[in-house]
């Protein structure tokens, strides 16, 4: 038995809490909130209970949830939350090709879907250096059109490991999405699992596997950021599921 595969032992026990909010969202809670406030003190209450409401979805929108990250030099984890809806080989983007990027030969690209109900919370699928954070304005067609990777406002970046190898993933914004907001910048050192960002609201992420690197994640799977194993590196084996 690997350390990988021997059974965590521990004393104590691990309960449900609530997630906290994410300091980017408290201001967005606090308007809610206090718009609600406003209409209940002027009794409009067919108005305050509907906003009461969008506060507390508000609120679950922007929640971060703590998050046990597997651990393995080869696992490749989930940036996002959602729904797989692709899974292609395609032609990497030119904001992450080349000799400092991951290469011209085509990648194989995971999808995932972020509805509005999902944590918008974003991580890192590996440990390693930002290399790169780029930027590219565009249009918000729905994010579950594979055209969104190309006309989408989104943000590239790239993370390398320790070894040289790296990965690319996009966060691309759609219809509802207007915003997508970085927490590193380049030459900062993130962990697997690490928060490197978020969109608001509801939008969809894409990760680019390396050569020779199959998906274990399947069609109509659905994800969990920073704790679903999307590969491991050099592993040609594709993973397999039937929908039930």
């Amino acid at each position: 038995m690997t350390s990988l595969e021997k059974p965590a032992v521990g004393t104590t026990t691990v309960k449900w809490r609530f997630p906290a909010v994410h300091p980017e969202g408290r201001k967005f809670v606090l308007i809610a909130a206090v718009i609600t406030l406003a209409f209940a003190l002027m009794a409009w209450e067919t108005v305050a209970w509907p906003m009461a409401g969008v506060t507390l979805w508000v609120a679950a929108f922007f929640r971060d949830p703590v998050r046990t990250v597997p651990q393995g030099d080869n696992l490749i984890v989930a940036p996002a939350d959602g729904l797989v809806t692709l899974i292609e080989r395609v032609p990497v983007p030119r904001e992450l090709a080349g000799p400092d990027g991951l290469g011209n030969e085509p990648l194989v690209r995971v999808s995932i879907f972020m509805s509005v109900f999902d944590v918008h919370i974003n991580r890192s699928p590996i440990a390693g250096t930002v290399k790169a954070v780029v930027y590219i304005a565009g249009k918000f067609l729905n994010a579950d059109l594979d055209k969104a990777s190309e006309e989408n406002e989104r943000q590239h970046l790239i993370v390398e490991r320790h070894d040289g190898l790296r990965i690319g993933f996009t966060q691309i914004a759609g219809l509802v999405a207007r915003r997508i907001l970085p927490f590193v910048k380049p030459g900062d050192i993130l962990a697997a699992g690490q928060r490197f960002g978020l969109i608001r609201f509801g939008s969809r992420v894409d990760v680019y596997l390396p050569a020779g690197t199959a998906p274990r994640i399947t069609l109509g799977q659905r994800s969990i950021a920073g704790e679903t194993v999307l590969a491991v590196i050099g592993d040609p084996v594709a993973g397999s599921g039937v929908p039930q």
